[in-house]
């Protein structure tokens, strides 16, 4: 590409302002062109680098076409149209992330569920994960571990999620989006991508903003980031990674039943003397700086080693009901993995090992909240986080067979030191973990892979959990620990049938479950033993492969039936073994239909169902079930050789229904309640400028 057209793609691009669709249009075009075969995918889990049919695990795997189906707002949608997982947004931007259960600690934000960016440990030490900062477009695919993947990844019970953010297939191009809808949402990005045989880069910026459905529920949100993929050599290879985000959303707080009934768009009203939301301009600002990379190289013929290093800081503050907190997160760490590999006659042996290291310095104070603004200083406290694990995996293929064995030991060590109101001396809790193990083991047939696998998992309370919200450390919390028992199937049926099935059983033991304070606070306590088993499964189809009209087309659907319950646990007088375990729905179901004409033109409809959630221990109050039909049209272009465009249009809950989304689970006097969007529209354009070398 000579220099005059590239300085006629740049123009062009950006003097539209417009937005590319999670890989770019590039890679959306690629997606409208074919149907990406899942059991085909290679993903990374357990440091396999399989295909997914070869992975003996309950992998959830989110492409750019399952993010194509919906608005580029939120991966809320997407991620809820895979089997097993629950994520919800009580208000645009404050995420909060249901696997298997897990969110039963979790009052906002992620916590238990360790997630990696890029191979970059994003969780921090002290157990959060700051995934809001994350725009929609820091997503190209998506990989969710469902159960303990503390063989390999450390500490946790509720799962893995590994993003990748650039395809190594990324076409070279500037590209650009916007996107505009209901409630004031405005959505634009733009990106310029090189590629040639030795490097990938990326650099993109996104900004959106949004007034949100209820009051007192503003998002804003701009991220820069960096990617880059550079091949020293055939064996050698750098990733690099750079994000700065920018985060600032409104949190309208939960409702009673009666408030949520008689004005869903509310914010939380004054409360005795606690202020209303909006006096109190309760709020989350969060500013984030992420830097890494990692480096692939062979050291034998048969043995190499990645390694990867990173810094993270966080700047977090949020005015609310009860106070104004502040805190200062800073963090670094690494991950080293050895990968040994020996094929002997007709049997394969893998072996990996490694460790991962992570420290945390973090200060937090907090403060009489004004009208939004910090006031008269109430605590502060430094608390050092140290979190590290080494691991090691084993596995042997032979003919037909694969069988994985891996373990990790595991320790996190936290120091903490109040110095307002009164100095305390340094106080240390340590928490260590015996071997956590898992074992897989898996059969290949004709058309189908059969797996079973049994894993322990281990999860220390978060620095959030230790220090509840307005209280005094919380040095008598344990850890909790549970194990894992999958049983599945994924095979291809009748020329294009697709059916991969999971079974599992699941037990916790000093589970860690959360109350609310009449401010609505936070405090955590140990809750016994749980009993939780399921199954989940995901179906889909090619329509109409014969026809000279259709691209694309296919039918999905998925289904999760989850039976959680207290096994045992009991709150001073009272007992709930045996009651339902909240946050977590009976069944739901997720379907869809995609369309894509051989003229550019398609339809994207999908439909969500969720049954009656339990609000809180007793279960003596419910979420309603809620069904949600979504629509997107769209029309793509090829111009001039060089240029796409694509515009699109959408409407979300087109049944108009009143659901809550994200619930404060054992809410204090009854707020349980976050109503989610009514019926809403959004529409945009995009277009880009590809070449395959630039």
């Amino acid at each position: 590409m000579n220099k005059s057209n590239l300085f006629l793609c740049l123009t062009i691009v950006f003097s539209f302002q417009l937005q590319a669709q999670t890989d770019s249009i590039t890679q959306a075009s690629t997606d409208t062109i074919r149907e990406i075969n899942l059991q085909e995918v290679v993903v990374k889990a357990f440091e396999q680098n399989r295909r997914l049919r070869d992975v003996p695990a309950a992998i959830n795997y989110v492409d750019p076409q399952a993010l194509n189906r919906f608005s580029s707002a939120s991966i809320v949608a997407a991620v809820n149209s895979t089997p097993g997982i629950r994520m919800e947004e009580r208000s645009p931007g404050s995420y909060r992330i249901n696997i298997r259960g897990s969110s039963l600690r979790s009052p906002f934000g992620v916590r238990n569920v360790k997630i990696y960016y890029n191979d970059i440990p994003y969780t921090d030490p002290g157990g959060n994960s700051y995934l809001n900062n994350l725009g929609y477009y820091n997503f190209n695919s998506l990989e969710i571990i469902k159960g303990p993947g503390s063989s390999l990844y450390g500490a946790g019970t509720g799962g893995v999620m590994i993003i990748e953010s650039l395809n190594e297939n990324a076409v070279a191009g500037a590209m650009a989006e916007y996107t505009g809808g209901s409630y004031n949402l405005h959505n634009a990005y733009g990106a310029l991508t090189t590629n040639n045989e030795k490097a990938i880069n990326r650099i993109s910026y996104q900004h959106q903003q949004n007034d949100g459905y209820r009051n007192q529920s503003a998002l804003q949100r701009d991220v820069a980031s960096w990617n880059g993929i550079f091949k020293l050599d055939e064996k050698r290879q750098v990733k690099a990674s750079f994000l700065y985000s920018d985060l600032f959303y409104e949190t309208p707080g939960a409702l009673t039943l009666a408030e949520y009934t008689a004005t869903p768009k509310a914010a939380r009203p004054a409360v005795g003397g606690f202020p209303s939301a909006e006096q109190a301009k309760a709020a989350v600002s969060e500013k984030t700086f992420v830097a890494g990379a990692s480096y692939l190289q062979p050291i034998t013929t048969n043995l190499q080693n990645k390694t990867t290093a990173y810094g993270m800081y966080t700047d977090f503050r949020n005015p609310n009901v009860r106070g104004y907190d502040r805190s200062s997160d800073p963090h670094a760490g690494g991950r080293t993995v050895f990968t040994f590999k020996q094929t002997v006659s007709q049997s394969t042996i893998s072996i990996n090992a490694g460790a991962e290291l992570q420290q945390g310095f973090t200060k937090v104070a907090t403060h009489k909240n004004v009208n939004g603004n910090p006031d008269s200083l109430r605590s502060t406290d430094d608390i050092k986080n140290r979190q590290s694990f080494v691991f090691s995996q084993a596995s042997l293929d032979v003919a037909d067979w694969t069988i994985i064995a891996g373990a990790s030991w595991n320790q996190l060590k936290l120091k903490f030191k109040r110095y307002t109101p009164r100095a305390s001396g340094e106080q240390e809790r340590k928490f260590d973990n015996e071997i956590a193990p898992r074992v897989a083991i898996l059969k290949k047939l004709k058309n189908v892979t059969l797996y079973s696998s049994m894993s322990k998992g281990f999860s220390p309370p978060t620095t959030a959990e230790l220090l509840p919200t307005g209280g005094a450390i919380n040095f008598d919390l344990n850890a909790e620990d549970g194990t894992n028992y999958d049983l599945g199937f994924r095979g291809t049926f009748l020329d294009g049938l697709y059916i991969d099935v999971n079974a599992f059983v699941f037990s916790l033991r000093n589970t860690i479950v959360q109350r609310r304070t009449a401010g609505g606070g936070d405090y955590f306590e140990n809750a016994g033993e749980t009993k939780q088993h399921g199954v989940e499964t995901y179906i889909s189809y090619p329509l109409f492969q014969s026809s000279p009209f259709v691209n694309k087309s296919i039918i999905w659907l998925n289904h999760t039936w989850h039976d959680f319950e207290y096994k045992n646990f009991k709150q001073v007088d009272n007992d709930f073994s045996g009651k339902k375990m909240p946050a977590t729905a009976p069944h739901t179901i997720s379907s869809g239909f995609d369309f894509v004409a051989n003229n550019g033109l398609s339809a994207l409809i999908t439909y969500y169902y969720s049954d009656k959630i339990p609000l809180n221990d007793a279960n003596t109050a419910y979420a309603e079930k809620f069904n949600l039909l979504g629509l997107k049209l769209g029309y793509e272009k090829l111009i001039h050789e060089k240029f796409r465009l694509k515009i699109f249009a959408g409407v979300e809950n087109l049944l108009d229904e009143k659901y809550s989304l994200g619930n404060d689970i054992n809410g204090f006097g009854g707020r349980y309640y976050n109503a989610a969007p009514t019926r809403n529209y959004y529409g945009g354009i995009a277009l880009s400028c590809e070449h395959k070398k630039l």
